[in-house]
């Protein structure tokens, strides 16, 4: 996987001050999208243990919020195991931390029949969505839509894009989303 690039002391992308990974590599093409060199799977720097290592020691600070995975399209099958191993990292390293993840994908329509597929495939365990979606915190679902572009709402770009809290999604069976 390659990425665009770190943000070590973002306040746009999630409450607080966090760390932003901007993975490289995105399908849906947005109209107005606002990083459109990172559609490309190959811009920006390879992802190396260095990379995932120095994520890490940002999040051990004390004032770091948590972490933002965001695109390019961090749940592109492409780049999920990467983005899979550096978030069980992070719960491993960094508890406490909270996990955001923006995703142009629909959290039902795309990622809970992807889960449903991987369950279907009879695999040993959650498979790759379903574990990763497992260890987030929060997704911020749905395409960048420039027809409903809104500049006055917290921490996404147009007003089609929902805050879900998916531990709590998780849990009930139903989508809850956060009312920010």
């Amino acid at each position: 996987m390659n990425y665009a690039g770190i943000k070590k002391t973002d306040v746009a992308n999630g409450p607080g001050i966090r760390v932003s990974l901007f993975v490289s590599g995105c399908t849906h093409g947005c109209k107005g999208c606002f990083n459109r060199e990172a559609w490309d799977f190959g811009y920006g720097q390879e992802y190396t243990r260095e990379t995932e290592e120095e994520i890490l020691d940002c999040l051990g600070q004390g004032h770091i919020r948590g972490l933002s995975i965001l695109g390019g399209e961090p749940m592109e099958p492409q780049n999920r195991g990467t983005v899979l191993g550096l978030v069980k990292k992070v719960r491993q390293r960094c508890p406490g931390k909270d996990i955001w993840c923006y995703t142009g994908y629909d959290y039902e329509r795309d990622l809970q029949q992807w889960m449903g597929q991987e369950s279907a495939a009879g695999t040993d365990g959650p498979g790759e969505v379903a574990e990763l979606l497992s260890l987030l915190d929060v997704l911020v679902d749905g395409e960048f839509e420039e027809e409903q572009k809104n500049l006055r709402l917290a921490f996404r770009g147009s007003e089609n894009q929902r805050i879900i809290d998916v531990r709590e999604s998780l849990r009930q069976g139903r989508t809850v989303c956060l009312p920010l």
